[in-house]
């Protein structure tokens, strides 16, 4: 399938010239093959591309043995290191006037900086999403494609189920077993896989923490630690609701998703996951590369009339989502919080074919024209 450049690329290209940049995102989103795009040579062999799990790489990482002929160099994986951050900025503070570095991992770096010597104003951290509709094309065949194999690019361009069956199979075990084990003190390793085994069915609904405690028999603030690991190596992400003082809305519950919405088994919610991913990544994209602050939330009133997802700006809504399988007459749920929110559009998207606006606030629209319209990457 013939595709544009991963979004990120140009991004990554203007900020290169003054800081270090750190690409983080989930494992085999595609973070490594665009780095090695920056390089003099574009391989894994390249003397510029090392690699923290790479025993070599990793001595010469710890000496700070770089080649000076290298104009950029990539450090993978580099935050495995305790204190890489003290090694990143005196990378920078040594080398900095002549090469540039980009720094990659599967991990928040954004998170795990935090502590030691300080990296502000040194580095702008982005984030690689998964593939979408806007790096591939905007048409029924490949919406239908992304639902079904989700966005990871080996999954998505191999395009057959054993694939995906083995990718399901292997993706959530090496997360927990490899990357757990890299960045926490965690004794109950199991328990976690187990963990991150229950969330595709919690996806779309509010998330009881107290209930999964109880079915997996653990501490409730235990799990809770375990699901900010979980958030934090980019397997789930969780969007609070939206508080709007003329309706009495939920406050507190969070919505959960996953980052490879495949995995999700039922269709209607794997469909509205995919929507989520989307609407992150057009949120991350704009804070990161713009400096927006840009939040995803959902609606929901006591009376459990709920809007899927609704994109904040500084603040301030700017459209909501509803998601449908079908492209049906628009949901009394946007009626009803039309009339009571300030929300300025609001968007019903469906895997069908048909587009109307039944008033001037409401569109319903197929999921692939959405995102067109809207420009989301």
């Amino acid at each position: 399938m013939d595709f544009r450049d991963r979004y990120l690329k140009p991004v990554i290209g203007t900020f290169l010239s003054k800081q270090v940049v750190f690409v983080g995102g989930p494992r085999q989103a595609g973070k490594t093959t665009l780095c090695l795009q920056f390089l003099k040579q574009a391989s894994p062999e390249s003397p510029a591309y090392l690699n923290w799990d790479v025993l070599k790489d990793r001595q010469a990482i710890k000496a700070g043995e770089i080649s000076p002929d290298e104009p950029v160099v990539c450090l993978d994986e580099v935050h495995k290191f305790r204190p890489w951050r003290s090694l990143v900025k005196g990378l920078y503070d040594t080398k900095g006037h002549r090469q540039r570095f980009l720094v990659t991992g599967s991990a928040r770096l954004d998170h795990y900086r935090r502590g030691g010597d300080s990296l502000l104003g040194r580095y702008r951290y982005l984030r690689l999403h998964p593939f979408s509709l806007g790096e591939l094309s905007f048409d029924r065949e490949t919406t239908e494609r992304l639902l079904k194999f989700g966005g990871f690019p080996g999954v998505f361009l191999d395009g057959t189920e054993e694939r995906l069956r083995l990718w399901h199979q292997e993706r959530t075990y090496r997360l927990v077993h490899d990357d757990v084990r890299d960045l926490q003190q965690v004794r109950k390793i199991d328990s976690i896989e187990l963990l991150a085994d229950a969330l595709a069915g919690k996806v779309g609904s509010l998330l009881s923490v107290k209930k999964l405690a109880d079915q997996l028999e653990e501490n409730h603030k235990t799990v809770g630690t375990w699901l900010t690991i979980l958030d934090n190596l980019y397997y789930s992400y969780r969007i609070a609701p939206w508080v709007e003082p003329k309706i009495r809305a939920v406050k507190k519950e969070r919505k959960l998703y996953l980052w490879d919405w495949s995995a999700v088994p039922d269709p209607a919610v794997r469909f509205e996951n995919m929507v989520g991913s989307h609407l992150l990544k057009h949120c991350h994209l704009l804070e990161d590369a713009e400096g927006w602050r840009m939040e995803l939330r959902y609606i929901r009133d006591v009376q459990k009339r709920e809007i899927d997802f609704v994109v904040l700006k500084d603040a301030k809504p700017l459209f909501a989502v509803e998601c449908k399988s079908g492209d049906r007459s628009p949901s009394p749920n946007i009626r009803y919080f039309k009339e009571r929110t300030g929300i300025p559009k609001f968007y019903q998207v469906h895997l069908g074919e048909k587009h109307f606006e039944p008033d001037r606030k409401t569109v319903v629209v197929p999921f692939w024209r959405f995102c067109q319209d809207l420009g989301l990457p």
